[in-house]
């Protein structure tokens, strides 16, 4: 199952906002924040990928 955090607001600068917070807290953007059609903004986010461990040489 995907992670997908969006972000609704009424101007482009919420917007931007809210999707900047998602980011201070480990998100990576997915969707700049753009326009719908009912003059609502909205972003997403999902969650950044983690480190794989590194793999140990064999001998």
């Amino acid at each position: 199952m995907a992670i997908r955090v969006g972000v609704q607001a009424d101007s482009e600068d919420e917007c931007v906002e809210g999707l900047a917070r998602l980011v201070d807290a480990g998100f990576v953007p997915v969707m700049l924040p753009r326009l719908l059609t009912d003059n609502r903004w909205m972003a997403r986010a999902v969650p950044a990928p983690t480190k794989a461990p590194a793999e140990k040489p064999t001998a």
